[in-house]
């Protein structure tokens, strides 16, 4: 049972989720542009050996949950199901709403910078706060950790290795869209966990959890 929790981590990893959600659903969902990392697996996955990526995707979070539990400590898995259902919950409301730039697609460049803004934003405040919306963040959560490394080149090196794989099957250009978002998302991600916030804002009684 977690003895405490931090209000301003529960607002920041809510916070997150939804920006990481509306980046996915307005950007990343409408260019074409492909993933780094566990998305990036699935599909390779799929278009390979047929494995659903309902299943494989399943499989993979579950592990890296698992890996971020050992080795994070379970307020990470606290703070990961809140992002989790954060996500999942802000996702289903822009679907509702609809696309805000449903033209995107036409326009590689810019959906690769957008998208790699809402996802590095979104997932640097989720991990800042100490939780990982997907497998991915868990997974370079914990590896950042085990190899006492930046997070953004945790991310960096889990994405190329997807991403050159990917190469099996996705044409080179479309690649090069990807590659460049996965590293400016990256990127902001381990500046937005490392930015330092005013010292007025760090006083905060923490909230007991029974």
């Amino acid at each position: 049972m977690l003895k405490t929790i931090k209000p301003r981590a529960l607002v920041m990893v809510i916070l997150g989720s939804t920006i990481l959600s509306f980046g996915l659903f307005n950007i990343h969902s409408f260019s074409g542009v492909t993933e780094g990392g566990g998305l990036g697996l699935t599909l390779l996955l799929d278009h390979w050996f047929h494995l659903s990526p309902a299943i494989t995707g399943f499989i993979f979070n579950m592990l890296c949950y698992a890996a971020g539990w050992k080795i994070l400590g379970r307020e990470f898995i606290f703070y990961s199901i809140v992002a989790s259902v954060g996500f999942s919950a802000s996702y289903s409301l822009f679907e509702a709403i609809g696309p805000f730039w449903p033209h995107i697609g036409d326009t590689p460049l810019l959906a690769a910078v957008v998208g790699a803004i809402f996802v590095g934003v979104g997932c640097g405040l989720c991990v800042r706060a100490g939780g990982a919306p997907g497998g991915d963040d868990a997974m370079a959560m914990s590896i950042a950790k085990v190899f006492k490394m930046k997070i953004q080149w945790a991310y960096l090196a889990s994405d190329l290795v997807v991403l050159v794989l990917s190469l099996s099957y996705i044409p080179l250009s479309r690649i090069g869209f990807s590659l460049l978002t996965v590293i400016l998302s990256g990127q902001l991600i381990g500046i937005v966990q490392e930015f330092h916030l005013p010292a007025w804002m760090h006083q905060e009684k923490p909230a007991k959890v029974e």
